[in-house]
């Protein structure tokens, strides 16, 4: 997937969180943040949709952190309904900036597919208050953000919103309730399901169009 990858921890508000840093060829260009779906139903930084979009921010040069969020792996703390996710978030964002200078110097990407999408949707309005760096580029794949919104959302017009035609987790319908409520334009994977089975290479390709702006 990437020429190195490293485990590593940092301290959030509940504990360790565990992460993995996936290093492309290389000095970086910049970083990923990529976040994995719903920790109580087999969500961890290995999913397969979590993976594909790290490999392409990896190809595109750019050093790709996967979380692990509360309750998952070595990552401390108990599942929070997407609140105590996004704090933790923030601490990883603020360790990044610390602990590899060097790629955080370059432009970021903040992504999460499913569950984690609604942790990047409300870690970025988050971080915008704070006036804490903003990401050049969010993407939400399986967009599932209203399921555990717990504050009010402000969502950049270039938002990348990618959903499965036959979701059978979280409906079409619903992703583009969310795109409708924020106009922002959405990308549909024909005859994919949420786990874009068969289509993770489409998946991959739609990802690295929307890295070729940075």
């Amino acid at each position: 997937m990437s020429l190195r990858t490293e485990q590593a921890t940092c301290q959030g508000p509940a504990g360790l969180i565990e992460y993995t840093a996936d290093h492309p060829e290389g000095e970086p260009s910049g970083w990923s943040l990529v976040l994995h779906p719903h920790p109580l139903h087999g969500g961890t930084r290995d999913n397969k949709v979590v993976t594909t979009v790290s490999r392409a921010c990896v190809q595109h040069g750019l050093l790709a952190i996967r979380p692990n969020f509360r309750g998952v792996g070595a990552s401390q703390g108990a599942f929070d309904q997407a609140v105590g996710e996004t704090a933790d978030m923030v601490a990883v964002v603020e360790h990044i900036f610390q602990a590899w200078p060097r790629a955080a110097s370059g432009p970021w990407v903040l992504a999460g597919f499913s569950f984690g999408s609604s942790v990047a949707a409300q870690l970025y309005a988050e971080l915008a208050e704070r006036e804490l760096p903003l990401p050049s580029r969010l993407m939400l794949v399986g967009c599932a953000v209203e399921r555990f919104r717990h504050r009010s959302l402000s969502m950049p017009p270039d938002t990348l919103m990618i959903h499965g035609e036959h979701d059978e987790v979280v409906p079409l319908s619903e992703g583009m309730d969310f795109a409708r409520a924020h106009q922002l334009p959405m990308t549909v994977v024909p005859d994919a399901g949420h786990f874009f089975h068969g289509k993770l290479l489409i998946l991959r390709q739609i990802v690295q169009s929307g890295l070729a702006g940075l």
